[in-house]
């Protein structure tokens, strides 16, 4: 009962990193710290897709990626969102001379919401896409 009341208001986001520097993950591991503290916003991290509203993906979707990235966003109960993290996740950055080992970008598999530019980009900016674009995509469905 508690459990539910609370999911009601709160964003719950999976994090997946589809390959590359790992840059990206290290920005949305510091939303976890003191100085962000993500949880302050009503925003909780779940390694269970099936638990989230949400999928931070980052890297540039490599080849071993491509079919996992679909399943795992499958799992995710409707509405659900999704947010491409990065250089690699919107155009390949560093890996696009890598065409045969890498499908970038992220929307050419999965459907993407928001995107967050940058190599890596700030916490603040990734918690501010958060804040800004799940609710809206979380509230266009319950209407």
């Amino acid at each position: 009962m508690i459990k539910d009341f609370i999911r009601k208001r709160s964003i719950h986001v999976c994090l997946i990193c589809t390959g590359g520097c790992n840059g990206c993950d290290i920005e949305v591991a510091a939303l976890l710290s003191k100085r962000y503290d993500l949880e302050q916003y009503g925003i909780y991290y779940h390694n269970n897709p099936r638990e989230c509203d949400a999928l931070l993906v980052t890297g540039h979707v490599a080849k071993q990626w491509q079919e996992k990235l679909i399943e795992l966003y499958n799992k995710v109960p409707e509405p659900k969102a999704v947010l491409a993290i990065g250089a690699c996740a919107l155009t390949g950055g560093i890996f696009q001379q890598e065409s045969d080992k890498t499908g970038a970008p992220v929307s050419n598999f999965i459907p993407v919401d928001a995107e967050v530019p940058g190599c890596p980009p700030r916490p603040a900016e990734i918690a501010t896409a958060i804040l800004k674009y799940v609710p809206g995509v979380l509230a266009s469905y319950s209407k």
